[in-house]
């Protein structure tokens, strides 16, 4: 059973999707530790719902992003975690955590990469007139949103959306996303070569 730990800054609702999908056995896993960068995020709520420790390393505490990092990278090797996953963590994670963390960090962005990597992947993909967005869920590494991708899934661009309503439809396919890759790589099926990531067969 593998150790998972989740970084996020905000509401959540993948790290309820991930909370949701271990209570019902879809994952070979437990959840040791939900590390957020802000002390009011709703994340911390769902935690103690779900009997998950909540680690608070405050941003807004920290003169320095290096500062912050250091305490970050600590709490990190504290959680003992297998996976580390990012569950809307809305700050670029520096190259000695990628490093210290490699192969064992996930991240999900709300577009098909690597098309519109960053911040507002939706308004982007509604920007550019693609017919297709949707979300994918990639290992991370030192590059913006570039890591080995994972999972991905699609969602049509209708002609009347807005980024409200584009947000939700793929919102719904990342809370499918994120535990299916969660899982696959608790059931060891992840194989990373290079920039592929091939899935095994689920064994018997």
């Amino acid at each position: 059973m593998k150790r998972i730990a989740v970084l996020a800054s905000g509401r959540g609702s993948n790290f309820q999707a991930i909370l949701d999908a271990l209570a019902r056995g879809e994952i070979n896993g437990a959840c040791v530790a939900l590390i957020t960068d802000n002390e009011d995020a709703y994340a911390i709520e769902r935690a103690k719902a779900a009997g998950v420790p909540a680690v608070v390393v405050n941003f807004r505490n920290y003169p320095t992003k290096a500062a912050f990092e250091a305490d970050l990278l600590a709490a990190m090797h504290a959680a003992d975690a297998d996976l580390f996953v990012c569950a809307g963590y809305m700050r670029i994670i520096g190259s000695e955590i990628i490093r210290a963390f490699a192969g064992k960090m996930i991240n999900i962005h709300p577009a098909l990469l690597p098309a519109f990597p960053g911040l507002h992947g939706q308004r982007q993909a509604l920007e550019y007139g693609v017919k297709i967005a949707g979300c994918t869920v990639h290992f991370v590494d030192e590059g913006l949103d570039s890591g080995p991708i994972i999972v991905q899934k699609a969602v049509p661009v209708l002609d009347d959306d807005d980024e409200e309503a584009l947000d939700e439809r793929i919102l719904a396919q990342e809370h499918i996303a994120f535990p299916e890759a969660v899982a696959l790589f608790c059931a060891d099926r992840l194989v990373v070569s290079g920039r592929h990531v091939k899935i095994l067969p689920e064994t018997p």
